[in-house]
């Protein structure tokens, strides 16, 4: 008898009436502890995870050595004689994190049920050797949703079935295990910024679109740029151009650079009251406040040299008016097996390839780059003038690792201080096993 009431309440849980919310419906399914009513304390470790983890992975590490400023807000995130002084509670297994960010669905009543998500990254997270792994996926990716729900785009996932589609989605398409999700609403972004009072954004290129039907109506203009909410909103949902969403992608990581620039200035610490109250409406997760406490704790230990990230490679289609990115199997599974599994590559080349891009005002830079990679064996087989204010070390080939890396900044110091992203599709030089860009104003 004992046993059958345990199954009645187990099945009461995902009762009819509990599903018609998807999301409270994939809450019910987790640990009880995920419930805390310490809502003060979960939306400051909130925002502290989601910005820690989300800045630090998409800004280049030029600042990696400098403390954040939520480590100097709380100090017991932050040990004075640099050594760990954590204690996770899953002790030292590996963890893969969804962060998702969602898209306004037009009504007042529910910022979460019927949004998509713009964005979708699977960090993996290593305590041991603190270290975190980020796979941007686009939001584009044409992926075969459970339920017989059939071919959708991957962020259609969240709209249709709420949090628990889009992990079961994530899971079954990649392959992977995801143990837990912070979700973020778009117009937590822009009360971000509001409350910061703008962001200062360097805008590489014009961009002008005008949707009536969409009420989405963008104007501007290259160069320096103070965004304020309004701007940002519409800089980062702009995606009319060669680049489509992956240019969109990329804009997201340039924007969360000139936001940690801002959350480092002084006055910002008089802003945190407000940033709390932004994370206590526009997030979501099922973390429990202890954990994340943890993560952010382990967050101040990350090395910024070692963390890898990466999209997965895939190509444009269009299926009528719809536009997919269509996943590349085989690469898709190399990305997955590097920084998710975290499979090792052993081997070496004789001699390696490189390319160097640089925008218009380094070309000087990069001659200086180039002949010193030639001193040191290594071929520069192309050049080129981009526009980027992002400086990376893109790996190409799975013979450059992160511990190659490492080597060669030993060698050529002059590398150092470059976001790592391995990138299978080698859009800038086909005969290179890496790239490096030196990001600059044109």
């Amino acid at each position: 008898m004992r046993d059958s009431r345990s199954y009645r309440r187990t099945r009461r849980v995902k009762s009819p009436k509990r599903s018609d919310s998807p999301y409270e419906d994939y809450r019910a399914g987790r640990s009880k502890k995920s419930h805390f009513s310490l809502k003060k304390i979960m939306a400051v470790m909130i925002i502290l995870l989601c910005l820690i983890f989300v800045f630090n992975l998409f800004i280049s590490g030029n600042d990696s050595n400098k403390k954040s400023i939520f480590a100097s807000i709380f100090p017991f995130l932050n040990n004075s004689q640099g050594e760990t002084d954590f204690s996770l509670p899953f002790g030292h297994r590996r963890t893969n994190i969804l962060l998702l960010g969602v898209d306004s669905n037009g009504s007042d009543s529910d910022l979460w049920q019927g949004t998509r998500t713009d964005t979708i990254i699977l960090m993996n997270i290593d305590p041991r050797s603190k270290t975190v792994n980020a796979v941007s996926i686009p939001r584009d990716s044409k992926v075969y949703l459970p339920n017989g729900q059939g071919v959708q785009k991957i962020n259609a996932a969240h709209a249709i079935g709420g949090i628990r589609m889009t992990v079961k989605t994530v899971e079954d398409t990649l392959g992977v295990k995801v143990d837990r999700y912070i979700m973020f609403h778009d117009q937590g972004v822009r009360a971000i910024v509001k409350a910061l009072g703008g962001v200062d954004i360097y805008v590489e290129k014009d961009m002008k679109y005008d949707d009536y039907s969409g009420k989405l109506h963008i104007n501007i203009t290259k160069g320096k740029h103070h965004l304020t909410d309004k701007d940002v909103v519409e800089y980062l949902r702009f995606r009319h151009d060669a680049m489509g969403d992956i240019g969109r992608t990329k804009r997201q990581q340039w924007f969360l650079r000139g936001l940690l620039a801002d959350l480092k200035k002084p006055e910002t610490l008089l802003k945190i009251p407000r940033l709390v109250s932004v994370a206590n409406k526009y997030v979501r997760t099922d973390m429990t406040p202890y954990e994340m406490s943890q993560y952010a704790n382990l967050a101040t230990h990350f090395d910024m040299d070692n963390i890898e990230v990466a999209m997965l490679p895939g190509g444009p289609n269009k299926h009528g008016y719809i536009s997919y990115w269509i996943l590349d199997p085989e690469k898709t599974q190399d990305v997955i097996n590097r920084l998710i599994y975290r499979k090792k590559f052993e081997g070496q080349k004789e001699k390696y390839k490189a390319s160097i891009v640089s925008s218009a005002k380094r070309k000087n830079d990069m001659k200086e780059l180039k002949q010193l990679l030639e001193d040191n064996n290594i071929d520069v087989v192309c050049t080129g003038v981009v526009s980027s204010t992002h400086s990376q070390f893109i790996a190409h080939s799975q013979y450059v690792t992160i511990d190659y890396y490492a080597d060669l900044k030993k060698q050529i110091p002059q590398v150092k201080s470059r976001q790592f992203v391995y990138e299978p599709n080698n859009y800038h030089c086909a005969q290179s096993d890496f790239t490096i860009v030196i990001a600059g104003e044109n």
